[in-house]
């Protein structure tokens, strides 16, 4: 689906990707809805628009919230006329602790931000995607969602329930007009330990800082010209591509590999 002139809805559009495939929406002539937990942030992405900020409205909302994700199609249709795309980007990831060392309250927030807002949003907003002449639901899952990463397995949990809610969705619309990605970033550099209130300590961050990351404004475009082409999964960096093959060819080896550069990152 061809972005421009399409109204198009963003969670998480106030920080990291979500800001970027904003920006990159906007640029490539969209007219997009941001939406964020964070007035504060969204009111940034807003000054970074600059001139395109006229084709842009924002929405303060926690995706968790199963009752103001169900008036948002109505607010924003009121304001652009109609939605023709989501892309469901919130996300956080999980404090860097093995599972036994977990609390619920944490497994609970992981997978109400990462799953449910999800599926809030798409349950909200398909039955006005659906009437359109073409429309495209996008939904952010992670490498972490088909590859184990040790001290992330509700993260990759939450993910890999992203990954296979789109997969399932993407055949229940194979007729109609609605097209459905899944989007696999690999690391991107963007702040979402900060933004999921994740510390991680300097020594641990150190070892993180030598992982090569991608720039948050190539992955919205990678990820925004995916959406273009209607591709299926949409792969974001070569070490997403590179995994994503090797987890499938030699999965037990991938999730040692992982194990090896991310292990530095638990607690002793």
């Amino acid at each position: 689906m061809k972005i421009k002139n399409k109204v198009m809805v963003v969670t998480g559009g106030g920080n990291g990707i979500g800001r970027q495939l904003v920006l990159t929406l906007l640029a490539r002539g969209a007219i997009v809805a941001a939406v964020d937990i964070d007035d504060t942030a969204l009111q940034e992405t807003r000054v970074l628009a600059g001139e395109n900020q006229k084709n842009l409205s924002t929405y303060v909302v926690n995706i968790t919230n199963r009752e103001a994700v169900e008036a948002l199609p109505g607010q924003i249709i009121a304001k652009h006329g109609a939605v023709d795309g989501i892309i469901n980007n919130a996300g956080i990831i999980q404090p860097f602790v093995r599972l036994k060392d977990l609390g619920y309250d944490s497994v609970a927030r992981v997978m109400d931000i990462n799953f449910y807002g999800t599926l809030y949003m798409i349950k909200s907003f398909l039955p006005y995607l659906v009437q359109r002449p073409e429309a495209h639901i996008a939904n952010v899952s992670s490498m972490g969602g088909f590859l184990p990463v040790p001290g992330q397995t509700i993260y990759g949990a939450s993910k890999a329930a992203v990954k296979l809610l789109t997969e399932g969705l993407y055949s229940e619309l194979l007729n109609t007009h609605v097209n459905v990605s899944v989007i696999f970033p690999g690391a991107i550099g963007t702040n979402i330990a900060v933004n999921s209130g994740v510390s991680i300590s300097a020594s641990d961050g150190s070892e993180h800082k030598k992982m090569k990351a991608l720039p948050a404004d190539q992955a919205a475009g990678i990820m925004i010209d995916g959406i273009e082409k209607n591709k299926y999964h949409i792969l974001v960096g070569p070490d997403a591509k590179l995994m994503d093959f090797l987890s499938r060819m030699v999965p037990q080896w991938a999730a040692e590999f992982i194990y090896k550069q991310m292990s530095s990152l638990l607690p002793a």
